[in-house]
């Protein structure tokens, strides 16, 4: 079992619904406009989030929210493929506001999702991070993530080119 750490004072976590896309959009925005986490390169509409929660139908889908009851974070699972050969693996999206970072959250929801992930009989769990953002790649790998690929320079954002790293965490490791 993974530890999830302790969730720090003056948050909640919540299942995340699709009545939450739009602060979850503001959420994401927020890494659209000021980094590499998110790769589009202007904001998205609330249909973007909306398709993204539909993908992570009977998948894990959690927020948290601050003391207030604004949702400052969410991570999610959702299938890799359609196809019955990958039903077992799915692909992790956290992204939280950066106010909020550096905290511990980003560890507990991710060890919530991993908790799901293996309640729902997943065995693997992908994740595609920009070889710019290396704090996830860091925060992935203390978590027991691997590099498993990468796509070299299949990526432009703002007039910047950058890889895809794909990591993998396998679910019957314990950290």
């Amino acid at each position: 079992m993974v530890a999830t750490g302790e969730l720090p004072t003056g948050y909640r976590l919540a299942p995340l619904h699709e009545e939450d896309a739009g602060s979850a959009l503001r959420v994401f925005n927020e890494h659209v406009t000021s980094g590499l986490a998110a790769y589009e390169e202007t904001p998205v509409p609330e249909s973007f989030i909306v398709g993204l929660l539909r993908s992570a139908a009977g998948y894990p889908a959690i927020g948290v929210e601050d003391e207030s009851g604004a949702l400052i974070g969410f991570g999610l699972l959702r299938p890799y493929s359609p196809i019955s050969a990958f039903e077992r693996t799915a692909v992790e999206t956290i992204f939280l506001s950066q106010a909020h970072t550096g905290r511990g959250l980003g560890s507990v929801i991710l060890g919530r999702l991993l908790e799901g992930a293996r309640e729902k009989g997943l065995t693997r769990v992908l994740a595609h991070i920009s070889s710019k953002n290396e704090g996830s790649v860091r925060f992935h790998a203390r978590h027991g993530f691997v590099e498993c690929g990468r796509f070299p320079g299949v990526a432009r954002k703002w007039d910047e080119t950058f890889d895809i790293v794909w990591m993998v965490k396998a679910l019957d490791s314990p950290s």
